[in-house]
C-alpha cells in the first residue's frame, strides 16, 4: 500500500505496565496497517488490551517498543506537548465516559477544540455540528443537565467538529440505551468513508462491529484475527 494512503499503521507494537512483580505485557507486537476512510471494529473480551490499543494510536499512551505511525508521521517518542499540537484537528477521540467538560455549556464543549486549533468562527461550527447530532436545542445545556444519550452525543460533536481524519472511539454506545445508541452510530459511520474520517471502533457490540469494513480480534494482547467484509 501507498504510504500516503495509509491512516494507521502499527509496527511491532508493544505495551507493558508497571507492576509490583514486575513488566506486565499487555500488548504483544501488534501489527496493523489501516487504509484512509476505512472503519474498523476491534473486538475482544475485557482485558484483551482493546482500550490500551486504542490510546496508544491516539497517542495518549506510548508504546513500550514498536512505532505507531497516524497519517505518515511517526507519534512514537513525541512529547506531550508536541502530541497535543499533531492531534488537534487531526485526530477526533470519543470516550465511553464522556469526559465534557461540567462547567461549560454543550455549545462550549464542543468549540473547545475548536478554539485550541484556531478555527475562526468555532461557536458556529459547534452549533451546526450540533444541530446534526439532534441537540440544536441544548446548546446552552451544561452536561449535568443532560440525559446519557445527549452528553455522549456532545462527545461526539465535539469529536467530529474539527473534522478528523482519524476517528477513535472507545465504546461509544456501552451506556446507552438502544434508540440513542444507534443514532451515535449512525453519526460516525456517515462521517467516515472516502472522503471523510477513518473510524477506529472499539467495542464488544457484535452487531454494531458489523457495520465496519473490518473486524480486528484480540485475545491476550495479540492479534488473533483480522477480517475484512
Amino acid at each position: 500500500m501507498d504510504p500516503a494512503d495509509e491512516a494507521l499503521r502499527l509496527d511491532g507494537v508493544g505495551f507493558d505496565a508497571a507492576t509490583d512483580a514486575g513488566p506486565l505485557v499487555i500488548l504483544h507486537d501488534i501489527d496493523l496497517v489501516v487504509p484512509q476512510g476505512e472503519s474498523v471494529a476491534v473486538l475482544g473480551p475485557s482485558g484483551s488490551g482493546k482500550s490500551t490499543l486504542m490510546m496508544l494510536m491516539g497517542g495518549l499512551e506510548q508504546p513500550t517498543r514498536g512505532e505507531v505511525r497516524v497519517d505518515g508521521r511517526s507519534i512514537s517518542g513525541l512529547g506531550e506537548d508536541d502530541l497535543a499540537v499533531f492531534r488537534r484537528g487531526r485526530v477526533g477521540i470519543v470516550f465511553q465516559a464522556f469526559h465534557l467538560i461540567p462547567t461549560l455549556s454543550a455549545l462550549d464543549n464542543v468549540a473547545v477544540p475548536l478554539d485550541l486549533a484556531g478555527q475562526p468562527d468555532s461557536r458556529a461550527r459547534a452549533a451546526e455540528v450540533l444541530a446534526a447530532v439532534g441537540l440544536g436545542h441544548r446548546l446552552g445545556h451544561l452536561p449535568a443537565k443532560l440525559s446519557g444519550g445527549e452528553q455522549q452525543r456532545v462527545a461526539l460533536a465535539r469529536a467530529l467538529a474539527p473534522r478528523p481524519r482519524l476517528l477513535l472511539a472507545d465504546e461509544p454506545t456501552g451506556n446507552l440505551d438502544t434508540e440513542s445508541g444507534r443514532a451515535v452510530a449512525d453519526l460516525m459511520f456517515a462521517a467516515t468513508g472516502p472522503g471523510g474520517a477513518t473510524l477506529i471502533l472499539v467495542t464488544h457490540d457484535e452487531s454494531l462491529a458489523a457495520r465496519c469494513d473490518r473486524i480486528v480480534r484480540l485475545a491476550d494482547g495479540r492479534v488473533v484475527s483480522d477480517r475484512r467484509r
